[in-house]
């Protein structure tokens, strides 16, 4: 069994995979004042309530854009196996080509996600991860990681449109009955969730227009089961891409 983690600024994504499928996924807040004992018992918690042995453990990699979190998270699985952890970094060898400007920019998370589309699913390629912020990362049709694009994500806007007003309320992130609200949490549920999917529909019209060819679009990260049924288009939702990035990246560096 293999330990994959995806340390985000917002969650941790914690998993276990089998060597090739990932047998689950858990996720918990990302907090500065957390301890190493924590994170270790919420681990051995998950664990258990997934009946996987400590004993089982072979291997762990991790996945971290919180370099203040990575240390403390390896230590965490520490507390409950001496196993190697693998980080992904430079010198890990992932097999995918980056032309971007300046490759050692991307996030290891996004490098994750492209290696499993990239296995999975046909090319051109669109992956968008539904993070802190809202990614698109577009694979051309030679596999290759072209570019990206970032933009606030769903709760980010929240927060900034509560903290910036005066008499807008903090509302659960739901899908309103209708488009056109009629009170003011319906309203704000309008403009957050159907505006989010009508600027992810008009992004990959975009893009495509730009590419001069249809894509294959995945979507993954909590809020996509949220956000993806009220796009136009039709993106298939993928939750475990990442960790399953994270599992094929592990075994072409295990050893």
């Amino acid at each position: 069994m293999i330990l994959t983690i995806d340390i985000g600024n917002t969650n941790i994504v914690f998993g276990c995979s089998d060597g090739k499928d990932v047998l689950f996924i858990e996720r918990i807040a990302t907090r500065s004042t957390s301890t190493d004992t924590e994170y270790a018992i919420f681990f051995k918690n998950m664990l258990d309530i997934h009946s996987i042995n400590i004993s089982d453990i072979e291997g762990g990699i991790i996945s971290s854009v919180v370099p203040s979190a990575t240390n403390l998270v390896k230590r965490a699985v520490k507390k409950l196996s001496d196993i190697d952890i693998i980080v992904i970094g430079p010198g890990i060898k992932t097999g995918l080509k980056i032309v971007t400007d300046n490759p050692a920019q991307l996030g290891s998370d996004l490098v994750a996600d492209a290696v499993a589309g990239i296995a999975e699913y046909p090319v051109p390629l669109v992956i968008l991860d539904f993070g802190t912020a809202t990614t698109f990362s577009v694979i051309n049709e030679r596999k290759e990681y072209a570019g990206s694009i970032i933009m606030s994500g769903v709760k980010v806007s929240h927060d900034s449109l509560v903290s910036r007003t005066a008499q807008l309320p903090k509302i659960s992130l739901e899908a309103p009955k209708h488009v056109v609200g009629t009170n003011t949490i319906d309203c704000m549920k309008s403009g957050l969730i159907y505006g989010t999917a009508s600027s992810i529909d008009g992004m990959l019209e975009r893009i495509e227009d730009e590419l001069g060819r249809k894509t294959t679009v995945i979507a993954t990260g909590g809020l996509a089961p949220t956000i993806i049924p009220l796009c136009k288009r039709s993106i298939v939702i993928d939750d475990m891409l990442l960790l399953k990035g994270l599992m094929i990246i592990y075994n072409k560096n295990k050893g």
